[in-house]
């Protein structure tokens, strides 16, 4: 005959083996809806659809897509003036970034995207990016790693936003509305349009996207190849989307400096 005390027991565990079953019924309904998400963001990049561009590079105060989860609302906050303009728009600068796998040298015309690449002299100049991490790689689809936000979440910026710049610099769109990014390439992240902040990001392969994200530099040979080498190496484990998330080579930027050519 079974105790009191006994049928307490199994009435406890069996609440506990219910709750579990909850927990990973629920885990997994999380993982499918991701998945889903991520196969749905890969298909209508391939049809050249805008609602992939409007996530794929989001950053500079708005969730990135790959965190799976939505941030509480929180009031807007007023954003700073963008910098003066203080470089010569008709120069060519040089941004230098020292990295923990190599040097990355990117060439930018200030008379081609001016307001970027004052912005960026203006971040170097006061240390923004250095000790930052690059926090996203895409190896599925697009092939890009993203960097340039100090949070490491992709939701930072530096409270201001800078107008697109050369969004016809890479021709004209195909009859998918994508137009081809190069290798080597470096254009803005943003959250929509004129919405640019301090993310960017750096193109290792031909990679095809909607001309809504301002090309503004190219990277020598050998940080192309210091990227290409991060791509390869993949996604860190525990990334919930295929090909998406934080690379598995992590690349810090230990020094950024732009320079005039």
């Amino acid at each position: 005959m079974v105790s009191s005390e006994q049928r307490r027991k199994q009435l406890a565990r069996e609440k506990f083996l219910r709750q579990q079953q909850r927990r990973e019924s629920a885990r997994r309904k999380s993982k499918q809806r991701n998945a889903i998400i991520a196969t749905t963001l890969v298909v209508v990049l391939a049809a050249g659809g805008g609602a992939w561009a409007a996530g794929a590079f989001k950053g500079d105060g708005s969730k990135d897509v790959t965190s799976g989860s939505t941030p509480s609302p929180t009031p807007t906050p007023k954003e700073s003036p963008a910098p003066k303009m203080a470089i010569d728009k008709k120069a060519k600068y040089t941004f230098d970034i020292k990295t923990n796998e190599g040097d990355i040298s990117i060439a930018m015309d200030a008379a081609k995207t001016p307001g970027t690449v004052n912005s960026f002299k203006h971040l170097a100049d006061k240390g923004y990016f250095d000790g930052t991490k690059c926090h996203r790689l895409t190896t599925q689809g697009i092939y890009v790693l993203q960097c340039g936000d100090p949070q490491g979440t992709g939701a930072g910026g530096p409270g201001y936003s800078i107008p697109d710049e050369n969004l016809d610099g890479l021709g004209k769109p195909g009859a998918d509305g994508s137009v081809t990014y190069p290798a080597g390439t470096v254009a803005m992240a943003n959250a929509g349009p004129n919405t640019g902040g301090s993310q960017f990001f750096l193109v290792y392969k031909d990679s095809k996207l909607p001309p809504a994200y301002t090309p503004f530099g190219e990277m020598d040979k050998g940080g192309l190849k210091i990227v290409e080498t991060v791509g390869k190496a993949g996604v860190a484990e525990g990334s919930q989307s295929p090909g998406d998330g934080a690379p598995k080579k992590a690349v810090t930027l230990e020094k950024a400096t732009v320079k005039k050519s």
